[in-house]
């Protein structure tokens, strides 16, 4: 293995006696105190030795410049990696160096692939995805900018979805309600207070969106109908609760398992 905490190459100009900066990958030197500058093939023995990893990185630097899909980021760490095997066969200060600039690219690999699928999150509305990509390329490029104009979209979202928020959050604490009034026995002045917590723990969840906001909107959909024929049932036809619940929940039941047997019927 390398000696990764070897003395990079350093040399003294020959102008002023200031240390002199290595470019491997445009094949210069550079005095850091003058400015003058010499090719590092002068400077450095052997210096073609090096061509095959400074290629790989020249080539991974090019794709992440150039390329915008998410298989370019994996092809520039690819290259990266490569061009560090390779320095292992050497084993040399100079290699020393051009390893910790393959590292620095896997990193940046890293960083432009999470930025192209933030992106590409994004141009799908996938706004809070895009975030949690953007993260992770915080710096890079426009990324940042990218997760404001995501957070903006998203609070725009949960304006235009608040009335729905609403309704959604009181379907599930109202059966809760009517079944702490109508089988546990709890009046309706402890039964409503139950209620109207549930429902602003629910509201929130809905509000933030995520995994359990969808679960809630689910489980709140298919308990729309049998809420609404319970109360028809319960308080409108002045029904008992047992038989009004059974019906209520066994009706819509029997309405779907009729609608996919006349529709596989018809199929046949």
């Amino acid at each position: 293995m390398p000696d990764v905490n070897a003395t990079p190459i350093s040399l003294k100009c020959k102008v002023c006696g200031g240390d002199i900066v290595n470019n491997y990958l445009t094949g210069s030197s550079v005095c850091a105190h003058c400015g003058n500058k010499w090719s590092i093939s002068d400077l450095v023995p052997d210096y073609n030795m090096y061509s095959r990893i400074i290629a790989a990185i020249t080539k991974a630097n090019e794709i992440i410049e150039s390329e915008t899909k998410i298989a370019s980021a994996n092809e520039a760490k690819l290259q990266f990696k490569t061009a560090a095997m390779e320095c292992t066969r050497i084993n040399d200060a100079v290699t020393a160096d051009l390893i910790k600039t393959c590292n620095d690219g896997i990193a940046k690999a890293d960083r432009y692939g999470a930025y192209i699928k933030g992106k590409t999150f994004y141009e799908k509305k996938s706004y809070q995805s895009a975030i949690n990509e953007l993260k992770k390329s915080q710096g890079y490029k426009n990324a940042d900018e990218i997760i404001e104009m995501c957070r903006t979209e998203i609070q725009i979202q949960r304006k235009k979805q608040l009335p729905w928020t609403i309704i959604f959050s009181l379907i599930l604490p109202t059966i809760l309600c009517l079944a702490l009034y109508e089988f546990a026995g709890l009046t309706l002045w402890l039964a409503i207070p139950i209620a109207l917590a549930c429902s602003a723990g629910l509201g929130y969840l809905l509000y933030r969106g995520g995994v359990w906001s969808v679960l809630i909107k689910i489980v709140s959909f298919l308990c729309a109908v049998p809420l609404i024929l319970f109360a028809i049932l319960r308080y409108g036809m002045k029904m008992e609760s047992t038989p009004a619940l059974i019906i209520a929940i066994g009706a819509p039941i029997a309405f779907f398992v009729v609608i996919a047997i006349l529709t596989e019927s018809k199929k046949k």
